[in-house]
């Protein structure tokens, strides 16, 4: 099994943190200069999946044009009960964690949830992760889904940034090296999410 590579904490750093409420809706040059960085990077870096065997020929990625229409901002909820859940992978392994609490969004009048997980990890330690499947899913966006990253904080009323300009493809969309997580059918949002990184192609 291939544990998430060091080179994904820098991509973090890359493309920004999604969580600065402070922050302006969306700086569409900011967001076109992340993008950049996280070529090169993906390009690059030694542990990049295009540059883990079996080898994949770097391209650049794609993706819908920055747009701050898909900023949203919102509190965190936490369950009060943590439900254990198993989430497989591509590769068809189970990996176990809790559903830690949900993320809403109005879109066009509609209110849309955004589950939270709390997820193990083998080394006995946790990481919380949000991803999501829509409209666009197995058309103009990967077939699996998108991810987007997420840490809360302790302060119970902190409003979180969700800026969908930030959702991408897991490793597995480039490299089948790579098992990812597949969202739940509880994780699809009933909208086309126009916003983010598109499909990789060869």
């Amino acid at each position: 099994m291939i544990s998430l590579p060091r080179l994904l904490v820098s991509l973090l750093a890359l493309i920004g943190p999604l969580l600065a409420a402070e922050s302006p809706a969306l700086d569409p040059a900011a967001t076109l200069a992340a993008r950049a960085r996280k070529d090169a990077a993906l390009r690059d870096h030694p542990t990049s999946p295009f540059n883990h065997e079996p080898k994949v020929g770097f391209s650049p990625l794609n993706y819908f044009p920055p747009d701050a229409s898909w900023v949203f901002p919102s509190k965190f909820q936490r369950y009060p009960e943590q439900v254990p859940v198993t989430i497989l992978d591509t590769k068809g392994r189970s990996r176990s964690g809790v559903i830690h609490g949900f993320l809403t969004l109005v879109r066009d009048g509609r209110t849309h949830t955004l589950r939270v997980y709390r997820m193990t990890t083998p080394g006995g330690g946790f990481y919380h992760a949000v991803w999501f499947t829509d409209r666009t899913t197995g058309d103009t966006t990967y077939e699996v889904g998108r991810y987007l990253d997420f840490e809360p904080v302790d302060d119970p009323d902190h409003l979180y940034r969700i800026d969908f300009n930030t959702a991408y493809n897991p490793y597995c969309a480039y490299s089948t090296a790579y098992g990812c997580a597949i969202p739940r059918q509880e994780d699809r949002l009933d909208l086309a999410v126009t916003a983010g990184e598109k499909k990789w192609h060869k």
